[in-house]
């Protein structure tokens, strides 16, 4: 049985955040039982009744993932609210363990949200989420892009029909686990959340220990995202003039005492036209512009890049072997 729904307030708060990033139509809700999108799935439940569905992602990595996917099932069933598993293979990635399963949770996420019909899917990320991402972000050395932290709204990159929303980035960890407590529900802990091994677990010790303050850093992600958008609003007039783009290859027209930043950028326009739906690590771009500047040739992500001038980005040819 469901205990208390969110109050009043709370349903109004969330009912606004959503309305804001998805202003009519189905939204499907990733909700892994954990307490954060089982309030997710409450709010959405109270804010959009009968236009929310919700479905749980089984990586098959640990051996209680199966019942935690069925907790979830059956607070759903209880709410009247659609839900389905997804399982989900995580291939071996050199970005590590995480990274391949969050490619493979999207990916599944995205599939199922088309062939339901909900263009926008949403996730529980909240503000002290935000904060640790910043704070990670900062201890690996990371640009404006990255400081700018997770967005609100933004197209999934495999699969851009997709709006990926968070309506939840104003909300703190603990209005969300009093949300779930409220609704008298169980969630479930992730074991990796306590593991030191990960950064997001040192990190989240540090917040815990009050400081620097959590909202602080949203509201620095915030800042930061204004001027990577203005920046990225000047390169996009850029690319017309300075990138050429074929089926297998693309030229980047750097001269002209371009500033690093804007190079840096078109670089990664021309990439993504020849790799969609793959992101380079950022020290491995920061690595070849500077090669790129001393004349040298270079690869990024199974493109070889020679200086020109122009730069010039084609796929590398298979590799002969003996």
């Amino acid at each position: 049985m469901i205990g208390r729904m969110p109050a009043a307030g709370q349903v109004a708060r969330f009912r606004a955040g959503l309305v804001a990033l998805a202003p009519t139509g189905r939204v499907m809700l990733g909700v892994s039982g954990g307490p954060d999108s089982l309030a997710l799935l409450v709010l959405a439940h109270a804010a959009r009744p009968g236009a929310v569905i919700a479905a749980t992602v089984d990586h098959r990595l640990r051996r209680e993932s199966r019942a935690e996917a069925r907790m979830v099932a059956r607070v759903c069933e209880r709410l009247g609210v659609p839900h389905a598993v997804l399982d989900v293979d995580v291939a071996d990635d050199p970005a590590g363990l995480q990274a391949a399963a969050r490619v493979a949770r999207y990916d599944a996420l995205a599939r199922h949200a088309r062939d339901h019909d909900a263009r926008f899917l949403a996730t529980a990320h909240h503000l002290d989420d935000q904060a640790e991402t910043v704070l990670m972000r900062l201890a690996r050395g990371s640009g404006v892009t990255g400081l700018s932290g997770v967005r609100r709204i933004r197209p999934l990159e495999r699969a851009p029909d997709i709006i990926l929303i968070r309506p939840l980035l104003d909300w703190r960890k603990a209005e969300l686990e009093e949300v779930a407590g409220a609704a008298r529900l169980q969630p479930v802990r992730d074991p990796s959340n306590d593991d030191p091994r990960f950064d997001r677990t040192r990190v989240r010790t540090m917040l815990a220990q009050g400081w620097p303050r959590p909202e602080r850093l949203a509201a620095v992600a915030d800042r930061l995202r204004d001027a990577d958008d203005a920046l990225q609003w000047t390169v996009d007039q850029l690319v017309a003039a300075r990138v050429a783009k074929s089926d297998d290859s693309a030229t980047v027209d750097a001269s002209g005492n371009l500033p690093r930043e804007y190079r840096r950028r078109l670089l990664l326009n021309a990439f993504s036209a020849l790799v969609p739906g793959r992101i380079p690590r950022g020290d491995s771009v920061e690595n070849l512009v500077d090669g790129l500047d001393r004349g040298e040739v270079g690869t990024l992500g199974g493109l070889r890049v020679d200086p020109g001038p122009p730069w010039r980005l084609t796929r590398e040819g298979p590799r002969r072997t003996g």
